[in-house]
C-alpha cells in the first residue's frame, strides 16, 4: 500500500515537473530573448522548483556540497540521472553544456540551451564529435560561464561501471581552465528509467579543483579516482552499496 501511494506520487511529481518546465520557458522567454541573463534566471527558477517539489510530493531532499564553482572554469560531473542536471544548475551561476546535437531542434529546451551558449556535438561518431567538441568550445568561449560536461558520456546507474572518456581530457588540454569534479548519489533515489523516486537526501558535492597543466592521462586518472571514489561515498551514505569487479 505505501509502495502504491509512493509510486502515485511520483507519477504525479514526473507529470507536474514536465508542465512546469513548459510555464516557466514561456513565462521567462520575453525575459531570456532580451538576455542571457533572462535564460539563466529561468533555469535558476524552474531547477529550484524541482528540488522543493521533489521534497514535498516524494520526500527527496537534495543538497549540495562543496563550494560552487565560479568564474571560467570546467566541471567535470558523474551523471547519474536528470535529477543531477537539475541539482548544478540550480546552484551554478551560469551553467552551459556540451550537448546532443539532437536536443539544439527540441522546442523551448533548444532556444535556452542556445541562449546560455551550450555546445552540440555529435555523439555518434567518435573522432568527429571531439574534433567537433573541441572547434565548438573554442568558437563558443566568448559565452562566459561554467561549462558542464559528464566524462561518461551517459548517465550511469550506481554500481555500473563505464569507462571515462578522453574528450573531457582534451578539452581540459584545450581551454587551459581549472577543472571542478563532481559527485552525486541522486541515481539512489532517481534511476534513469521508470517512475519511482525514493524519499531520502540527494547530494551533489563540487570537489576540490584540479588545475590546468596536467597532462591529459595523469588528468583523466586523477579525475575518475576522485569522482568515483566520492560518488561511491554519497552512496554507501545513502545506503547504496556493491562490490567493484576486480
Amino acid at each position: 500500500m505505501i509502495y502504491a501511494l509512493r509510486w502515485l506520487m511520483s507519477l504525479i511529481f514526473i507529470i507536474q515537473m514536465y508542465l512546469a518546465m513548459v510555464v516557466y520557458a514561456l513565462a521567462y522567454a520575453p525575459y531570456a530573448i532580451l538576455s542571457r541573463n533572462g535564460a539563466w534566471a529561468g533555469i535558476h527558477a524552474y531547477c529550484n522548483y524541482v528540488r522543493a517539489t521533489a521534497h514535498l510530493l516524494v520526500g527527496l531532499r537534495s543538497e549540495i556540497r562543496g563550494q560552487v564553482p565560479e568564474g571560467e572554469v570546467l566541471i567535470a560531473s558523474k551523471h547519474q540521472s536528470f535529477f543531477d542536471i537539475i541539482l548544478i544548475c540550480s546552484v551554478v551561476r551560469r551553467p552551459k553544456f556540451i550537448m546532443k546535437k539532437e536536443l539544439k531542434w527540441a522546442p523551448l529546451l533548444g532556444f535556452y540551451a542556445w541562449r546560455i551558449g551550450c555546445i552540440p556535438v555529435d555523439r555518434g561518431k567518435k573522432g568527429r564529435a571531439i574534433a567537433e567538441m573541441k572547434k565548438a568550445v573554442a568558437a563558443g568561449s566568448a559565452v562566459p560561464g561554467q561549462l558542464i560536461i559528464y566524462p561518461q558520456g551517459t548517465r550511469v546507474a550506481p554500481g555500473a561501471a563505464l569507462p571515462y572518456k578522453v574528450g573531457t581530457g582534451l578539452l581540459y588540454q584545450q581551454i587551459t581552465q581549472p577543472c571542478i569534479p563532481a559527485a552525486t548519489n541522486v541515481g539512489v533515489f532517481w534511476p534513469r528509467h521508470g517512475i519511482y523516486r525514493k524519499p531520502g537526501l540527494a547530494v551533489v558535492e563540487f570537489l576540490p579543483a584540479i588545475p590546468p597543466g596536467r597532462s591529459v592521462s595523469d588528468f583523466m586518472a586523477e579525475l575518475e579516482q576522485v569522482v568515483e571514489t566520492a560518488s561511491d561515498a554519497l552512496m554507501a551514505e545513502a545506503g547504496f552499496t556493491y562490490s567493484k569487479a576486480a
